[in-house]
């Protein structure tokens, strides 16, 4: 093999590593300075394949990114472009190409992950990010198709992470008190996602004052749009005149019916999902201040309350079906296509009777 297909070899390693013509006059100066004289042509090889990866795996992923944030949809972007940066740090790269991304590598990606300690859906969710910018590849003949490409990596959902707290825990949750003004505040929060048939927090922070009519609640999910409607029990009704918002807002701004986000932001502005994002954080970060206070023993996130409305409902008998509506789930199991849904008054009675389980699950058991 001559001096020039030896260096020509040597660059297509290196790309892993550099993708620079710095970083290519470096690595040539000390590590193999007999090719100097061909470093034109290396200069030019690695110009046509800098060039070719301008339609690569990380370019293909940036311009989707870059689409999901024109749509407004920033917090799946942020998630698209989470799953890239851990990808690329792993390839040492920031300019993978399709070429790269093989069922070998993936498999050795996929043991980083768990190496790093992260959990089985967070590795699943990255997977299958990675999995549909391919995907978009392919489609617009950027990528080659590769037969189970993914199929040796988990893209699955893993049902043993539970999320519910015990039903015990959970009164101590709602009910103790943790004897501080700023964990009461939170607690009312979580009461309410709880009394709200789980509502997630995305949902309580986004709404406004319009949504409550009648006492009912009527809106659409952040995360699906499905429409929903959800009537307050009395006993929320303190709770919702202790978070209400006083603030006037603009009148291009939504106005938001608690104090958990400003209204001073448009709905689609990048602004508006960074403070999102904040007063998600401080919620976590306060939620788990007060499981402390409060002794618990089980994690306790936003995704708490979610889960453990819908572990009640299951408790005690209710069916899969009118939890998956209480929740708002876009798609269940293929037989709920042929089942009537259930109605306002029907799922409001539910709700009811969730809280009284759990309001009164230390004097149940006393008797």
């Amino acid at each position: 093999m001559n001096t020039t297909k030896i260096a020509l070899f040597d660059v297509d390693k290196t790309l892993i590593h550099g993708d620079s013509m710095f970083y290519l006059l470096k690595y040539t100066i000390k590590k193999k300075p007999y090719l100097s004289f061909h470093l034109p042509i290396l200069f030019i090889k690695l110009f046509m394949m800098q060039k070719m990866n301008k339609n690569g795996f990380s370019r293909c992923a940036e311009m989707y990114i870059e689409r999901l944030r024109k749509e407004g949809r920033y917090s799946t972007a942020h998630v698209y472009k989470n799953a890239l940066l851990s990808f690329t740090t792993f390839c040492g790269t920031f300019n993978v190409s399709f070429r790269q991304v093989t069922r070998g590598r993936l498999r050795c990606y996929g043991q980083y992950l768990y190496e790093c300690g992260l959990k089985p859906n967070t590795v699943s969710t990255y997977m299958r990010m990675l999995r549909s910018i391919y995907n978009r590849g392919v489609e617009s003949g950027s990528a080659p198709y590769v037969h189970r490409l993914f199929h040796d990596v988990y893209t699955g959902v893993d049902i043993r992470q539970k999320k519910a707290l015990p039903v015990a825990e959970l009164h101590r949750l709602l009910y103790d008190d943790p004897k501080s003004e700023r964990l009461r505040h939170t607690q009312t929060i979580a009461a309410l996602m709880f009394q709200f048939c789980g509502m997630s927090f995305a949902d309580l922070a986004h709404l406004e004052k319009s949504s409550l009519d009648s006492n009912v609640l009527r809106y659409n999910r952040i995360k699906t749009k499905t429409p929903m409607s959800v009537e307050v029990l009395d006993t929320a009704k303190e709770m919702i005149n202790q978070l209400r918002s006083n603030q006037v807002t603009p009148s291009d701004c939504p106005d938001y019916l608690f104090d958990i986000l400003s209204g001073d932001k448009k709905r689609k502005d990048e602004g508006a999902y960074r403070e999102y994002q904040s007063a998600l954080r401080k919620f976590n970060n306060r939620l788990k201040d007060l499981a402390r206070v409060l002794h618990l023993n089980s994690p306790v996130s936003s995704y708490t309350l979610r889960h453990s409305w819908a572990t009640t409902a299951k408790y005690r008998g209710v069916p899969i079906e009118m939890i998956s509506e209480s929740l708002g789930h876009k798609s269940i199991k293929t037989t709920q296509i042929y089942l009537k849904g259930f109605n306002l008054q029907e799922r409001t009675e539910v709700n009811r009777m969730n809280l009284f389980y759990v309001r009164n699950c230390y004097v149940t058991r006393g008797k």
